[in-house]
């Protein structure tokens, strides 16, 4: 990623043994379960599967969450990629 698109848009993430995670940054929050969170962040989607996944804190106004459960895999894409991908999905399905 070029330097001049994240200037001025800021996202930590900090994961202690896999167990809770504390994400800022976050835009919004586009679906959760007990196995996947999808999270849109201020540099891209942010996909976190685990197992017994729990938000314990949330604010948007901070844009800040807090997750807690078994973390197994955070995954990274663009958000135009994703809209790009979601796009054709559909085109697929109504051939």
């Amino acid at each position: 990623m070029d330097e001049k698109s994240s200037v001025g848009k800021s996202h930590k993430v900090l994961l202690v043994n896999r167990k809770t995670g504390a994400f800022s940054g976050v835009v919004d929050v586009l679906s959760f379960d007990v196995s996947e969170i999808l999270l849109e962040t201020e540099l891209g989607m942010l996909l976190i599967k685990g197992h017994d996944l729990h938000v314990n804190r949330l604010s948007l106004e901070k844009g800040e969450i807090d997750v807690e459960g078994r973390i197994d895999a955070l995954t990274y894409s663009d958000v135009k990629t994703a809209g790009k991908q979601a796009g054709t999905l559909l085109g697929r399905l109504f051939k």
